[in-house]
């Protein structure tokens, strides 16, 4: 007689509180996933499995970092005058050439002015003294100056005009504004910046290590990258050791260059494994496992083929594989992915798809 037939039975003695407890308690019950089937209600069950066993895997020292551009370009002005536009902001993708601002250029306009009119002068004593030593007024030597003074007004009206066209300042590279120093209406001075650029395609993950490690590291050494955000791993490779450690720290700055790719952005947090010696670890398909509410298991069949659900305790994400902590064992063997669904109890048959 199963447990609602009971139930059923005897309503007329049970008090009506606990009647209500008992029927939770059976619906429950009925809406677990995992009921543990009895053997004469074996339901059977198409799935693949896989053998857990050993497997040596490479054994990290992992530190915090940050991506950074390889190519970081700041932007100043060349004359000094007030911001008259500012066509850019903070995240705005821009081209080789493209204009990103225009400054007003008071002191440059009255520097071309001025040279223009120091040219009309030379070039009339020019003429001038042509006449005199043609009429013998005038030593060549004489002549000769007026010639020089001529060339020198005609080269500063070109500097003149050269920095006139600074005042429409233009992208050197192709990148993305990241930060903006000054705002419309601004003075603009040389050396000072007003934007800076960086190159999306070009980037690098910047960490520090400590001096226990830093000399087993070297250029070209391949480095895990997780992207926490992305939940994604990339293989970075080191591009720089610096030989010099922090004075408070004592640590070590290293940088890693990245593969292009469109997710990683400048200022994400990152993780780097360094490759450090080797080690054992259980690994079993991504795929084979189930979450619940921020839980993990899977179904370990025992010696009769019989699911059973067990909890896992997870490591490290490695491609297609993720290690297991804790809740398995070499020579246990798993199942998922089962036609009907798996629940524990099932009779599980291999579908010929495992490993």
């Amino acid at each position: 007689m199963n447990l609602a037939m009971r139930l059923h039975m005897g309503l007329k003695t049970k008090k009506p509180g606990m009647l209500a407890m008992l029927l939770v308690m059976t619906g429950l019950m009925a809406c677990s996933e995992d009921i543990q089937l009895s053997p004469e209600h074996e339901i059977e069950s198409l799935a693949d499995t896989f053998n857990v066993s050993v497997s040596t895997m490479p054994a990290h020292y992992v530190t915090s970092g940050t991506v950074t551009s390889d190519h970081r370009v700041s932007i100043h002005a060349r004359i000094s005058g007030y911001i008259r536009e500012l066509n850019v902001r903070e995240g705005d993708q821009v081209k080789v050439g493209q204009v990103l601002l225009r400054i007003d250029p008071v002191d440059a306009k009255q520097a071309l002015i001025q040279a223009k009119a120091d040219l009309l002068d030379a070039e009339a004593d020019l003429q001038r003294y042509d006449e005199l030593l043609k009429a013998g007024a005038v030593t060549r030597q004489q002549a000769e100056k007026t010639k020089l003074r001529y060339k020198v007004a005609k080269s500063q009206v070109e500097q003149a005009r050269n920095r006139l066209s600074y005042a429409e300042v233009r992208s050197p590279v192709a990148g993305v504004v990241v930060e903006k120093h000054l705002s419309q209406g601004d003075l603009a001075t040389p050396g000072v910046p007003i934007l800076t650029l960086e190159d999306p395609a070009s980037l690098l993950v910047v960490t520090y290590v400590s001096e226990r490690f830093v000399s087993g590291f070297h250029e070209g050494d391949q480095v895990d990258i997780e992207i926490s955000s992305l939940k994604k791993t990339y293989q970075g490779v080191v591009r720089q050791v610096v030989q010099a450690a922090d004075a408070v720290s004592h640590q070590f700055l290293v940088k890693i260059a990245l593969p292009e790719v469109d997710d990683v952005h400048p200022g994400m947090y990152a993780q780097t494994g360094f490759r450090v010696g080797s080690r054992q670890a259980l690994m079993i398909p991504k795929d084979s496992i189930v979450s619940r509410s921020g839980l993990h298991a899977v179904y370990v069949l025992n010696e009769q083929s019989i699911a059973q659900y067990r909890m896992i305790r997870l490591g490290t994400l490695s491609g297609d594989q993720v290690e297991v902590l804790a809740g398995l064992y070499a020579g246990d063997v798993i199942a998922w992915n089962g036609q009907p669904d798996l629940k524990s109890g099932m009779k599980v048959q291999a579908s010929g798809n495992g490993r």
